[in-house]
């Protein structure tokens, strides 16, 4: 059966899809956005845990305060209220045990009061954090007058061009890096982490704020843009799983075919989903394009999280990095949400991004490196007990960073002139976050909406 959707289809209903969706409706426009499973959310979804009634979210998903997009689409949806904002930025970074140094920004304005930060980083000499901040300015030299030269780079090579030492990558330059592109730093692209550190961290001091959500990411934005979408008049769906976008004799799209045979027209397209997912949709002649072909040659790069439920609190620390382990940072969920609980006192969430080489083992074995992690960087952990974990592995998490897949990602509009790309992976000029995913929606409902008008 074909059903006539007026202005467009969204297909994907992660923070892509329906930041499209949402934008396309605030233009006065008849959208549908259908997801394939059973729930909306994508790639940043959340779940109660139903023996703690802790939300788990499934990747520890920080929003920080330079996240202009997001915080916009969340106002728009009205959930902005549901957000945490530490206006300065405190890391305690972990050395080994007893070897700890805390980045805290200054009541200074941007961006002096990372200058602060730095000047009092103990993990770093006097000379190498002077060495240190004059790299960061040397980098965002580089980054506004030889873009050309920072596009061909690696972090570990442009570290290598700003003189900084070991110690300053260890402890500061490559804890960012991993932490903001998820890839190692001599795989992953300098002018991404160029483009982190500008926003973030050279710029207004509110930027560089840690923005947590008080309730589970689905709660954040799933209900609500279907909501924002719905008063307006569009069609939200799940369980719609995609099998075609069919092709006319026009070159144009004319429909989505979805599995259980039902046919979706609209004058307009958007496709918000993965890269490989977004290929075998496409009609085998289309994806010889060299605008597709180009698409295939990108690759992903895996996350995993662990959530895990102590008999005690073993730190004070909301957030804590450590350094030389497999693991990288730990979330203290009961600091950050200023939440007590008494059967689990101890919710800790643990962080492995770019985890190549570790995807494919068994939880059990995660588990048993992270917990090894933590007891070894906080000793006061050696006397806990796990009462609960969860761990979670995504495979396919983000776009791999690195310099030829930053320049093969596509633009929003496609050689189909009414098909029009989302995605986190898609040229934003941030790497694969929910800024990038929100930001792409919005720009492809932009699209879209010139289209209409034309």
């Amino acid at each position: 059966m074909a059903i006539e959707v007026k202005d467009a289809v969204v297909i994907g209903g992660g923070f892509a899809g329906l930041s499209a969706g949402v934008a396309l409706a605030e233009l006065g426009l008849r959208v549908a956005v259908i997801e394939g499973k059973p729930a909306l959310g994508g790639r940043a979804y959340s779940f109660v845990d139903s023996e703690t009634g802790d939300f788990v979210d499934n990747g520890q998903h920080v929003l920080m305060g330079c996240y202009r997009e997001t915080l916009d689409f969340l106002g728009k949806i009205g959930t902005r209220d549901k957000l945490i904002v530490h206006r300065n930025l405190e890391i305690e970074m972990l050395d080994g045990p007893h070897r700890r140094a805390t980045l805290r920004t200054a009541a200074l304005p941007g961006p002096l009061h990372m200058s602060a930060a730095l000047v009092r980083y103990a993990h770093l000499s006097i000379g190498e954090r002077m060495k240190v901040i004059a790299g960061g300015a040397r980098l965002m030299f580089i980054r506004r007058f030889e873009r050309e030269r920072l596009a061909q780079m690696t972090v570990a090579e442009v570290m290598q061009a700003l003189g900084q030492g070991e110690q300053a990558r260890r402890c500061f330059w490559y804890p960012i890096a991993i932490a903001t592109l998820n890839e190692d730093p001599q795989l992953a692209s300098a002018e991404l982490l160029a483009e982190v550190l500008k926003r973030a961290f050279f710029s207004r001091r509110i930027d560089s704020a840690f923005v947590y959500s008080r309730v589970g990411l689905s709660d954040l934005y799933c209900d609500a843009a279907r909501n924002f979408i719905e008063r307006r008049g569009g069609i939200v769906t799940c369980r719609a799983i995609a099998e075609e976008v069919e092709v006319g004799a026009s070159g144009a799209v004319s429909a989505v075919r979805l599995r259980e045979g039902d046919r979706l027209r609209a004058a307009n397209f958007i496709a918000a989903v993965p890269p490989q997912q977004l290929l075998r949709l496409m009609p085998e002649g289309a994806i010889s394009d060299r605008y597709f072909s180009r698409i295939g040659s990108l690759h992903s790069s895996p996350i995993i999280c662990a959530h895990v439920w102590l008999d005690r609190e073993v730190t004070n620390a909301a957030f804590v990095g450590f350094i030389g382990t497999t693991t990288q940072w730990l979330f203290n969920k009961r600091r950050i949400f200023e939440r007590h609980g008494e059967r689990h006192p101890g919710y800790l969430s643990f962080v492995i991004s770019g985890a190549r080489g570790l995807a494919d083992r068994s939880s059990d074995e995660l588990l048993a490196i992270i917990m090894n992690d933590l007891r070894a960087m906080i000793p006061a952990a050696r006397e806990a007990s796990v009462l609960k974990a969860i761990v979670l592995k995504e495979k396919h998490a983000t776009m791999a960073p690195d310099p030829e897949s930053v320049r093969n990602r596509p633009s929003t509009a496609t050689p189909i002139r009414n098909l029009f790309l989302a995605g986190d992976w898609v040229r934003t000029n941030l790497p694969a976050t929910i800024e990038s995913a929100v930001m792409s929606g919005r720009m492809a409902a932009d699209a879209v909406g010139a289209r209409v008008a034309a």
